[in-house]
């Protein structure tokens, strides 16, 4: 079997390694864009730009090549910012096998469409392609050093046991979900809370007001889950309420960190290269629910104060002051 990560990030560094520890009679690769990363893990072992400090091991090989890293791949993880997913998967199409399974692992949504990773997936995947996500309260910085972490995965059509059997560790439980798309609206919209929540606490306004803030986005969290199918028990699960806490509370919360930044004063492009390259799916995502919020008339007040923040160049006080207002 082989099994092929697409995407050299923290989180898909993380997970090729892991995978590569779980699997060590199996063939792992990764896919890296940046050549930088390429030459670290040739040269030193390990991914210094993303994922500095974690040894990868033996049986995993990195790759500049996307077509030797999808030719024959059983099992492929997609770990790749969600905007740039589309173009991606009608890149590989060709390449992946009719019966292989993707895992998509961003959390995000396709801005314009609103389409979730799943759907995106399976709008450019052959049709016999198995599509699952996994998602969770995962900080790769947690799940790399072997921190004890439980993750969801989710899918309709793939073969669970499987999967676990591939991904589980002593230190990273996997769950079996049926609600693809309560887990992926709830791994995309926790981030606009997060991003709030790291404004807060930049400002200094405290543990209630964050307190405050989760509760408010696990609301807007409820109320857009249901307009598009989801299971409210997803959202008060793993997957939602999990991720949710886990994302807002966490020094290693990329969209916290964001927030952090907004509230000195930084706009997204400082933003991305104070980051280093990473990604914070929550400033995109905030930008797709929005925008579908107001198309639905879906009342989601956070939301609408942060993409004002975000997007329309409003003072922070003034949103804070409004927000309460609005609840």
């Amino acid at each position: 079997m082989k099994i092929s990560v697409i995407g050299a990030g923290s989180w898909g560094s993380t997970l090729a390694v892991l995978l590569g520890e779980n699997n060590p009679e199996k063939e792992i690769m990764l896919w890296a864009r940046e050549q930088e990363v390429l030459d670290s893990i040739k040269k030193d072992g390990e991914n210094k730009l993303f994922l500095n400090g974690i040894k990868f091991p033996k049986n995993l090989r990195a790759t500049g090549d996307v077509k030797e890293a999808v030719t024959g791949a059983d099992i492929l993880v997609i770990a790749i910012p969600s905007q740039f997913l589309r173009a991606k998967a009608r890149e590989i199409k060709e390449l992946v096998k009719k019966d292989a399974i993707v895992i998509n692992v961003a959390k995000g949504l396709e801005l314009n469409t609103f389409k979730r990773m799943s759907e995106i997936l399976r709008e450019e995947m052959v049709s016999t392609v198995k599509i699952a996500v996994l998602s969770g309260p995962n900080h790769a910085e947690e799940v790399s050093r072997k921190i004890p972490t439980a993750t969801v995965i989710a899918s309709k059509e793939a073969d669970f046991k499987k999967l676990k059997k591939i991904f589980e560790t002593d230190y990273f439980k996997v769950y079996p979900h049926d609600d693809v798309i309560g887990v992926e609206i709830c791994g995309a919209v926790k981030n606009i809370t997060a991003i709030a929540t790291g404004t807060s606490y930049a400002l200094g306004l405290g543990d209630n007001a964050i307190g405050s803030l989760i509760t408010l986005g696990l609301r807007e969290m409820v109320t857009l889950g249901r307009h598009v199918g989801a299971k409210q028990k997803t959202v008060y699960g793993l997957a939602g309420v999990g991720d949710l806490v886990a994302t807002c509370t966490s020094k290693h919360s990329r969209n916290r960190k964001a927030g952090e930044l907004i509230a000195r004063g930084y706009d997204s492009e400082r933003i991305y290269k104070e980051m280093h390259g990473m990604i914070a799916e929550g400033i995109i995502t905030c930008k797709a629910v929005h925008e579908y919020a107001l198309k639905n008339n879906i009342n989601l007040p956070l939301t609408t104060q942060v993409y004002k923040v975000l997007f329309e160049k409003k003072q922070l006080m003034h949103a804070i002051s409004d927000l309460k207002k609005l609840i």
